[in-house]
């Protein structure tokens, strides 16, 4: 490790050294404003002027969340960040530190770990967050624990089970661009830059979190894994049914071009086949089921006035499940893992 704490021309994570190489990814990854004591002890300090911290892990698998082929270190530390930002955003709260647990393979170049912890800076930078500790390992593939926690303000948190039948349905983000930008790379299909950046670097509306507990919002979730399915956890947890109207869902002609352009791709396809996840090249389909976008879902009570960064996509209803035009969705409402 040269001078500066910036690796030399070649060097890798195994040449730098554990110690080189958590000064090399200190430096990268200033101190936030809730900071009082960072990186380099045994434990983080972080204020908390609510009294309350909002905590939330993600786990990232090279393989599972991201490929390294398509994503680079920068990319891969933006999402790590925005998944878990996005979880403290949903429970209403402000965002405020990132605790990174990661583990290397030594061949890895040390400058592909610094563009990592870049990726993880700006995005926290973006959140009003800061990186204030974590660990490093030597692993066979690059895998990331990400711990993300957050300040309330003196609000209480917006949970997944207050929703009431009555309760408006509303969408603060983008939903479908990322399971769009995954089906186009795992196609190969050029072009369509804004929607793959979606799948690389999901931009979660972190401030709508805070805006809807300001607002009264009922219950609220990140949109992670699908629409449906994670509406679904809502309604579990609230005792209701949630319905959606597609007609109010935003679908856009890039989701439709994307989709044309990857079903042109397969010689024998008719239009859908398993692009992404779920199999559908159906653009509702992706706005529906594909997840990663992280926007943010809530339930808000009937008469409020929302900005307009929240769009209202359905209603609180009497029941169980969620319906998606009066019926219920036929086929996986999103992503689960071990099925």
């Amino acid at each position: 490790m040269i001078a500066g704490g910036s690796p030399g021309p070649g060097e890798t994570v195994a040449g730098a050294g554990e110690r080189g190489l958590i000064a090399a990814l200190a430096a990268r990854l200033p101190p936030g404003p809730r900071t009082r004591v960072g990186i380099g002890d045994d434990a983080a300090v972080l204020g908390t002027p609510d009294g309350s911290v909002v905590a939330t892990v993600d786990l990232l698998l090279e393989g599972r969340h991201f490929l390294l082929d398509w994503s680079s270190a920068a990319d891969i530390g933006h999402k790590a960040a925005a998944r878990s930002l996005a979880d403290v955003a949903a429970m209403g709260a402000a965002p405020s530190a990132l605790l990174v647990g990661l583990g290397i393979p030594g061949s890895l170049p040390a400058r592909w770990a610094l563009d990592l912890a870049s990726g993880l800076a700006e995005e926290c930078a973006r959140a009003g967050a800061a990186v204030v500790g974590g660990d490093t390992a030597a692993a066979d593939s690059v895998v990331l624990s990400v711990t993300g926690l957050g300040d309330l303000a003196g609000r209480a948190p917006v949970t997944r089970s207050g929703a009431r039948a009555g309760d408006v349905l509303a969408v603060a983000g983008a939903l479908g661009r990322a399971a769009a930008g995954y089906a186009l790379l795992a196609a190969a299909v050029p072009g369509f830059p804004e929607l793959v950046a979606a799948h690389l670097r999901p931009r979660p509306p972190y401030e709508a979190g805070p805006e809807a507990a300001a607002l009264g919002a009922t219950s609220m979730i990140d949109v992670s894994d699908g629409l449906v399915a994670d509406l679904g956890h809502i309604a579990r947890a609230s005792g209701v049914s949630i319905g959606v109207e597609t007609a109010r869902l935003d679908v856009g002609e890039p989701l439709g071009e994307a989709a044309r352009a990857v079903a042109a791709s397969r010689p024998s396809s008719s239009g859908t086949g398993a692009g992404t996840p779920g199999g559908d090249l159906s653009p509702l389909a992706w706005l529906l089921t594909g997840g990663e976008d992280h926007a943010l879902a809530a339930t808000f009570p009937p008469g409020v006035a929302l900005p307009p960064r929240w769009r209202v996509i359905g209603t609180v209803l009497p029941g169980a499940g969620v319906l998606v035009d009066g019926s219920p969705y036929a086929g996986p409402g999103g992503w689960e893992h071990f099925r």
